[in-house]
């Protein structure tokens, strides 16, 4: 350096080196530093709903169209349900018929009924009344030798007939008044259960029929059109909820050991008002590159390594799903 400096023709030129020195020193410093922060180039990518009915059908109403914001809630289609809403009513009157036996074995004969009982007891009572006069009577006259030994034990007969005539009706309308058995109504209650199990069967088939929104999305595709056939299980609205849109870059592996879940980046795109934040969810354990035959010192920047970052629902509605961005890692 002294021999630099005494080559140089004055002393303006050592200033001039010295300043050269200062700048070079100033872009060294800025330079590892990293300025404002590493920046990588990722994209926006969406984990889509797909919605679709358990049961299949024909396509009868599409309540949306490609683009519009729903609701949580809000209908998205409905599939045509003859065959449902038929089994729904015929399960809704077994289910009645089943509460109705049950209702009826818990009460007993209809007053109606016990009403006949109560009048065939009264005339029974009453016959048992003349009955017994009559033997009476017959018992008096026999001892004079009025009444013959036989009319004495007809009427006698005729009398206790009377009686267990009498006892019969009075059991008949205790009989009358006390439910079923036990046994019985057991087994018309599990009768009961089974049918209201039919009915919440018939009624989860009837309204897989019609689809509604599980959260507020905006309607990404609708992949079918009125009139179509759907078969069970196939998707008819694509849903994007904002919650389900995240940020997709790559770095190297001199930069993925200082990135962990949890951390905060920017984001930059063409067209955005302003930067949005989002947040690190996901570091790959594994490069998605590596280079073809083996690793060496000359090949270890090849490989990088997915990072997912996620921004809040509020912010994810200016992204859109294959977009390009810029990702600052602070």
């Amino acid at each position: 350096m002294d021999e630099l400096l005494r080559r140089l023709p004055g002393s303006s030129a050592v200033a001039g080196l010295l300043c050269l020195l200062c700048l070079l020193c100033l872009l060294a410093v800025a330079a590892c530093s990293g300025g404002e922060g590493d920046r990588y180039q990722g994209y926006a990518e969406g984990e889509f709903v797909y919605v679709a009915a358990s049961q299949a059908g024909r396509l009868e109403r599409l309540e949306v169209r490609r683009g519009d914001a729903v609701r949580a809630g809000a209908p998205l289609f409905a599939l045509e349900a003859t065959l449902e809403s038929a089994a729904q009513r015929q399960a809704a009157q077994q289910l009645s018929a089943a509460q109705a036996q049950y209702a009826d074995l818990l009460t007993g004969k209809r007053a109606p009924e016990i009403a006949v009982l109560r009048a065939q007891l009264a005339q029974a009572m009453a016959a048992d009344r003349n009955a017994a006069e009559q033997w009476r009577r017959d018992q008096a006259l026999a001892g004079s030798g009025a009444v013959s030994l036989a009319q004495l034990d007809a009427s006698r007969a005729a009398a206790e007939a009377a009686a267990e005539r009498v006892r019969e009706l009075r059991d008949q309308l205790a009989v009358a008044a006390l439910p079923g058995r036990e046994q019985q109504i057991a087994a018309q209650a599990a009768q009961v259960e089974a049918a209201r199990a039919q009915l919440a069967q018939a009624q989860w088939r009837l309204d897989e029929k019609t689809l509604r929104a599980g959260q507020d999305a905006q309607v990404y595709d609708t992949l079918y059109r009125v009139g179509e056939w759907v078969p069970a299980g196939s998707p008819v609205v694509r849903l994007l909820p904002p919650g389900n849109v995240k940020v997709r870059f790559f770095v190297p592996e001199t930069t993925v050991g200082r990135l962990h879940a949890g951390q905060s980046v920017r984001l930059q795109c063409d067209g955005c008002a302003r930067e949005v934040a989002a947040t690190i969810r996901y570091v790959a354990g594994e490069a998605e590159y590596t280079p073809p035959v083996i690793y060496s010192n000359e090949t270890r920047d090849k490989l990088v390594f997915m990072v997912e970052a996620w921004p809040t629902p509020a912010d994810a509605g200016v992204l859109h799903p294959g977009q390009p961005l810029t990702v600052t890692l602070p």
